[in-house]
């Protein structure tokens, strides 16, 4: 059980940069953006192959970056200047990727087992600094990936607080209100839908490397994921800043992670691997209407409480009167 809840703490923590991004485009834009499930292959498909041609895996992996801000942008503009619905603009993209990833990778898989990764980099900087002994490679591995989830976090958090951040912030909350103070809103989505798919596309070069693959199917249902990741982390751990919103994205991550795991040790349940978009749709399917139902039963609380109130209020003036 240990071994599994750790395992899934550390897909959480690689899932995390997708759900931020998820959270740019849902959350902050008010964009259902599918782009997600066509560049966070595309990030993975990048960095892999790169990886193969001999380049190194830290420049392997910032390219992912570059390429999902590329297809994220390209979604935006489409939506912007080719005035096609949002979610229509995203599932084209979204086709479009699909064979962009194959003629990136030049075959529908690609394997890492005998190649430098990141994550075998990291483990050779713990050697060279003489902790391998005191720190075991899976928990450099976690410890790095803490490190890099947080900071992108913090540079999303100040991002988001900067006059253009505020901006497309604005743009999400009312588009109308923030055209009338002149500020270019095309610019403004094709620049947050690009920051967001960076981001997914950040995660999956992470998610390749760490698995030791990249396969063009691998981002299927990656958008539900992220929602799941996005709706489960404000719900347990509130909204009320934005700082404490990125870090529920995060925490929503990792919780979704472990529910998978646990619901996989349900041995009556005899859950197998092709289960898992299942399981993920009746997860977002609860924390969407989880929410509601409570809210519902609170309000009946608080109108039995007020008619309660009230017949006392009535009953104390009508003696007050005799």
């Amino acid at each position: 059980m240990g071994t599994a809840l750790f395992s899934a703490f550390e897909f959480g923590i690689l899932y995390a940069l997708m759900a931020l991004g998820v959270y740019l485009s849902f959350r902050i834009l008010d964009f259902p953006d599918l782009t997600v499930d066509g560049s966070f292959v595309t990030g993975g498909a990048l960095a892999a192959s790169l990886i193969v041609s001999g380049v190194h895996p830290m420049y392997a992996t910032l390219s992912a970056l570059v390429a999902g801000f590329i297809a994220g942008c390209f979604t935006g503009i489409l939506h912007t200047k080719g005035k096609i619905n949002p979610l229509l603009s995203g599932i084209l993209m979204m086709i479009a990727l699909y064979s962009i990833n194959l003629r990136i990778m030049g075959r529908a898989n690609v394997s890492l087992l005998n190649e430098d990764t990141f994550f075998t980099k990291v483990n050779d900087f713990w050697e060279s600094l003489g902790l391998s002994n005191i720190i075991s490679a899976n928990w450099s591995t976690l410890i790095v990936m803490v490190i890099v989830t947080l900071v992108v976090k913090i540079l999303v958090d100040l991002f988001l607080k900067t006059e253009i951040g505020l901006a497309i912030r604005a743009t999400g909350d009312n588009k109308r209100m923030i055209r009338s103070f002149s500020a270019n809103t095309d610019w403004l989505i094709i620049l947050g839908l690009g920051l967001s798919n960076a981001l997914v596309a950040f995660s999956g070069a992470f998610v390749a490397q760490y698995s030791g693959f990249a396969d063009v199917g691998m981002g299927v249902g990656m958008i539900v994921v992220g929602l799941a990741s996005v709706i489960i982390g404000e719900a347990l751990f509130g909204t009320k800043t934005l700082v404490r919103t990125t870090f529920a994205v995060i925490g929503g991550a990792i919780v979704y992670r472990i529910i998978i795991a646990l619901a996989y040790r349900i041995k009556f349940l005899e859950l197998q691997t092709g289960d898992l978009k299942l399981i993920t749709a009746i997860i977002v399917i609860i924390a969407l209407i989880a929410p509601k139902i409570v809210e519902n039963v609170k309000e009946r609380r608080r109108k039995k409480r007020r008619h309660i109130e009230q017949m006392a209020t009535e009953k104390k003036d009508g003696e007050q009167l005799a």
